[in-house]
């Protein structure tokens, strides 16, 4: 496992795939920088879409482990989600009436 820097209020560099690499070596959840490089290869270099897909689905990972409140997002279990959801729906249900 990689170890995670202690504060999440600054966003790395991630302007070339140099510094996505680095990036995700020290943000990505194990793993990433694998599949990353996977991904990558797999494509058509020529395919600059493709290519700008793969680049920006990997920088949003990083991106997500930078922002702590979607850290937080992520760590709520379902049951939780599903409660809030039940809750909001309930409300907008009685104010409708």
């Amino acid at each position: 496992m990689t170890a995670q820097p202690e504060h999440h209020d600054v966003v790395p560099p991630m302007r070339t795939l140099a510094e996505l690499r680095t990036a995700l070596g020290v943000w990505g959840i194990p793993g990433d920088l694998q599949e990353f490089e996977k991904e990558l290869e797999a494509a058509d270099l020529d395919d600059l879409t493709r290519v700008r897909e793969i680049t920006q689905a990997y920088r949003h990972r990083v991106l997500l482990r930078c922002d702590p409140q979607a850290m937080a997002a992520l760590m709520r279990s379902s049951e939780d989600v599903a409660y809030e959801l039940g809750q909001k729906m309930a409300e907008a249900e009685g104010n409708a009436r």
